[in-house]
């Protein structure tokens, strides 16, 4: 299911986007520019934040990696 990053608390999808961001090793103190980065693809909507019922996690996808019509909302 897409979540619209725009219904997350501020401190919520910061958390989202420095856990993906910080994933390879980039120190936190290194990372603003690739969270900035990400919130301006969040916000043209190359990138998606996607929930999955089944395994309870979050993600952070390019939106022209989900099927025709979006990620599934069930």
């Amino acid at each position: 299911m897409i979540i619209p990053y725009k219904k997350l608390s501020q401190e919520a999808l910061l958390g989202i986007i420095e856990e993906l961001v910080t994933r390879d090793g980039t120190e936190l103190t290194d990372a603003d520019a690739k969270v900035k980065q990400v919130m301006r693809q969040l916000e043209r909507g190359t990138l998606v934040i996607t929930y999955d019922l089944q395994s309870l996690t979050c993600s952070v996808v390019p939106a022209d990696s989900l099927p025709p019509g979006g990620a599934d909302n069930g």
